[in-house]
């Protein structure tokens, strides 16, 4: 089951913030007013368990009050800066292993309000050959990383497992043949318009035939793991509304004990 983690991130720092603005406008200056009229009555300072119980703060006001500055910069880094994102599936393989952490940069391709996903400043836009976390469009919900292959207006063809942008063929040089690898699979250097990155072939699947014309505004996305992806080759294009942002690093591995050999997406660690 899928859930969203943005929108409960922001439903609880606006929650935390409504308690902490309500604690500090209306029940901080009522206590005070308390401490002020017990103290006047008195005649002289209240001893020290009285002023702790006047000054005393529900259960609630102090978990929302603490809770809100945390929650708040959590909510900034995350929907603006960098956020975190674990690979469960092998549609990256070599570059990206199953298990990887990686992290991806918020605001390269402009940014965004979070859950809504609204662009309210236009930075970069997706080169050729960038690593790029989005939503996927049949499931807007579940995030998914792969290769930007094609840009607006290009024209793109997948024959006999070589890619070929704008009628150019992008050259692959073989690397090592997997020993032993069931399916036999071959480690490939390809040149992505100038942009070297291994990709896995696998010798005996076959692979699927087609040609595409990016249309404005959309992007085409292709796995590394070129037999073993499901990305815009058989569900089509990425709108420029659907991207997260540009993965730049990997921070830590850790082996999963159930991996997803096909077909994956890149989850959000949580």
């Amino acid at each position: 089951m899928q859930f969203d983690f943005a929108l409960l991130l922001v439903l609880a720092t606006a929650i935390c913030g409504v308690v902490w603005f309500y604690d500090k406008a209306v029940l901080a200056p009522k206590r005070r007013a308390c401490l002020e009229s017990a103290e006047a009555q008195a005649s002289g300072p209240l001893p020290e368990e009285v002023v702790a119980k006047i000054n005393h703060e529900p259960g609630w006001v102090d978990t929302g009050r603490s809770m809100f500055p945390v929650l708040f910069v959590v909510l900034v880094l995350r929907s603006f800066l960098v956020e975190p994102f674990q690979i469960p599936s092998g549609s990256m393989l070599p570059t990206l292993q199953i298990g990887d952490f990686i992290l991806v940069n918020k605001y390269h391709y402009g940014i965004r309000l979070p859950v809504t996903n609204t662009k309210v400043l236009e930075l970069n836009s997706p080169q050729r050959g960038d690593v790029a976390v989005f939503r996927y469009p049949k499931q807007p919900n579940v995030n998914y990383i792969k290769r930007v292959v094609g840009l607006p207006g290009d024209r793109i063809k997948y024959v006999d497992k070589v890619l070929y942008v704008n009628g150019v063929p992008q050259s692959q040089e073989l690397l090592v043949k997997l020993p032993p690898s069931r399916p036999e699979r071959l480690v490939m250097e390809e040149n992505l318009d100038g942009v070297q990155h291994q990709i896995f072939r696998d010798v005996y699947r076959r692979g699927i035939v087609g040609e595409w014309v990016v249309p404005e505004g959309h992007y085409f996305m292709v796995g590394d793991n070129r037999d073993n992806s499901n990305d815009s080759r058989y569900w089509g294009f990425v709108a420029d509304d659907l991207l997260v942002g540009k993965a730049f690093a990997v921070w830590m591995h850790w082996p999963t004990l159930f991996s997803i050999p096909d077909f994956g997406d890149a989850r959000q660690i949580k």
